[in-house]
């Protein structure tokens, strides 16, 4: 007697594609050290969010993660002062690394405070091995600062070794049109080779070219 035939096996389900939004979206609370010394020392490619304490960076994280308190925003601007990480990556399975530095330019803050974060910054910024871009936010109605400036001038180097950076004009949903083509021309002068990109989450406007940025950038993939 002929065996019967195997049963066809069932066909494999494939795994959704991960997109940037989706992906931003498992962001999730790794460790914060207020010294530099007390970070990890970690593998996965790193993003710092940098910016001055009223730039709106938390506002930012926690918009292109779809989260409300991923990263901590103060009533107070400049009373955060700790580097905070968040790892990012599907299923738990660590990817990337989000690095939210301390708000800097907060004219409460005490001065000796002040020259120990730009001191803290600044070596985070020139030693961080597995740093691989700079998200710098500025608000595009003040323009860059002479601390944004001071700041561009610590990763020039960087960036003329292929860091990426970003300079990222929050609050855009308060400008004109006429006024943000303005805002990112003048800032586009200013980035020194960095991209620049209007933002406002309000609006949700830039929110998915960023993610697909950090995606590009963490994922060896072309910008």
């Amino acid at each position: 007697m002929n065996a019967s035939p195997s049963p066809a096996a069932a066909p494999v389900a494939s795994a959704p594609a991960v997109t940037p939004m989706g992906w931003m979206h498992t962001a999730r609370f790794l460790t914060t050290a207020a010294q530099l010394h007390h970070l990890p020392t970690l593998e996965w490619p790193e993003v710092a969010f940098v910016g001055r304490s009223n730039a709106g960076k938390s506002t930012c994280i926690n918009t292109l993660t779809q989260q409300k308190q991923l990263a901590f925003a103060s009533k107070r601007p400049g009373r955060t002062q700790h580097i905070n990480l968040f790892a990012l990556g599907k299923q738990g399975i660590t990817d990337a690394i989000l690095a939210d530095l301390p708000g800097y330019g907060y004219a409460a803050v005490a001065k000796t405070e002040k020259a120990r974060w730009q001191q803290v910054m600044g070596q985070y910024l020139v030693s961080r091995p597995n740093l691989r871009a700079v998200v710098l936010l500025c608000d595009p109605r003040h323009g860059l600062t002479a601390l944004d400036e001071a700041l561009l001038e610590i990763i020039r180097p960087r960036v003329e070794q292929g860091l990426n950076f970003l300079v990222l004009l929050t609050k855009a949903d308060k400008l004109t049109r006429s006024e943000g083509a303005k805002a990112l021309s003048i800032a586009r002068l200013q980035a020194g080779g960095g991209q620049v990109q209007l933002f406002s989450a309000l609006k949700k406007k830039g929110v998915d070219e960023v993610a697909q940025l950090l995606w590009n950038w963490t994922h060896n993939c072309a910008a």
